[in-house]
């Protein structure tokens, strides 16, 4: 094996993938959440550069238009397939399913980008609280009914990957609520504590899904790093925002209280989890400036009798078993 760099906190995407370039190429990914001024369409832009197919994702038609325009501007060379995905509706989750296993192609890599707005209490169409149901139960069903678009990426040589993208944040909060995973109570609702349960039920999907595919996918989460993007320029999301010191008063970034990543630098670690080779014998783990850091774990995002519990709850609320 060739020797790769060493990342930090100030590596950018670009640089990951262009140190991985042999790794992507003839590769064919999925990543949701790719709208303009997201690390998602970061990420998408450039493994686009090496990919044979990236398949952009997103509930709004013509957002993800956008999105491909800019990336083809960018990279003429670029094979972009767009796919209309509501994550917030198991129905919607259910139909882009059918339409990439209608595909020719495998699916070497799927990455969870997507996540909803921080904000109010809402519920999705199928009654659960939004972060969780957009977050969490909506990638799990999707990873559930793409496995097999997963599995024949498989070769001697290659192990198919699955990427969550969470947060360190995840420290913050208390783990997934059991109680109110599947039965939302707006009477206990805070919208952070409702980002950081999203974010620890991800860390725990990529520890209980490498170790039940007992081999056949690798799957990893990570902390992209605070970074100023669509998701958190949102109206409704600028209040938690602000309580929390991330947003000042002027809902710009606080920069005396937290150190910020550019885009470029924030959709880095996304690249490193779905592409470096260095971390194939490390399913499972978790990643912080596109390097392995499980210590940063909290007890209750790393318990692997959690984990499993998180898998049958989900299972039970999705309706479906996941086995393979």
């Amino acid at each position: 094996m060739s020797a790769f760099p060493e990342f930090s906190f100030i590596t950018t995407a670009d640089e990951v993938a262009t140190a991985f370039s042999q790794e992507i190429k003839g590769r064919n990914v999925l990543i949701t959440g790719t709208s303009l001024n997201g690390i998602g369409f970061e990420t998408a832009r450039v493994i686009a550069k090496h990919a044979n197919l990236v398949i952009i994702t997103g509930y709004n038609d013509g957002r993800l238009k956008l999105s491909e325009e800019a990336i083809k501007k960018d990279v003429p060379t670029a094979n972009i397939r767009r796919l209309t995905l509501d994550l917030a509706s198991l129905a919607g989750v259910r139909k882009a399913a059918a339409e990439v296993n209608s595909y020719s192609e495998p699916i070497h890599v799927l990455i969870h980008n997507a996540a909803a707005t921080i904000g109010p209490f809402k519920v999705t169409t199928d009654g659960l609280e939004s972060q969780i149901g957009t977050d969490h139960v909506g990638p799990f069903l999707l990873t559930k009914l793409l496995v097999s678009k997963l599995l024949a990426a498989t070769t001697p040589s290659y192990t198919p990957r699955v990427v969550f993208v969470s947060s360190g944040a995840h420290a913050f909060g208390q783990g997934v609520n059991f109680d109110t995973i599947g039965r939302p109570n707006p009477e206990t609702y805070s919208s952070m504590g409702a980002y950081f349960e999203a974010k620890s039920a991800n860390i725990l999907t990529a520890i209980e899904l490498s170790k039940r595919s007992k081999g056949a996918i690798n799957a990893y989460s990570l902390h992209p790093g605070i970074i100023f993007t669509n998701i958190n320029q949102k109206e409704e999301a600028i209040p938690a925002m602000q309580a929390f010191d991330i947003l000042g008063r002027d809902g710009l970034p606080n920069e005396e209280k937290f150190q910020w990543k550019t885009i470029p630098q924030g959709a880095a670690t996304t690249v490193a989890a779905a592409f470096d080779p260095r971390i194939s014998d490390k399913p499972g783990s978790y990643l912080d400036d596109s390097k392995i850091a499980n210590e940063a774990v909290a007890s209750h995002s790393s318990d692997p009798v959690i984990a499993e519990r998180l898998w049958t709850v989900t299972e039970k609320i999705i309706g479906e078993k996941f086995t393979f």
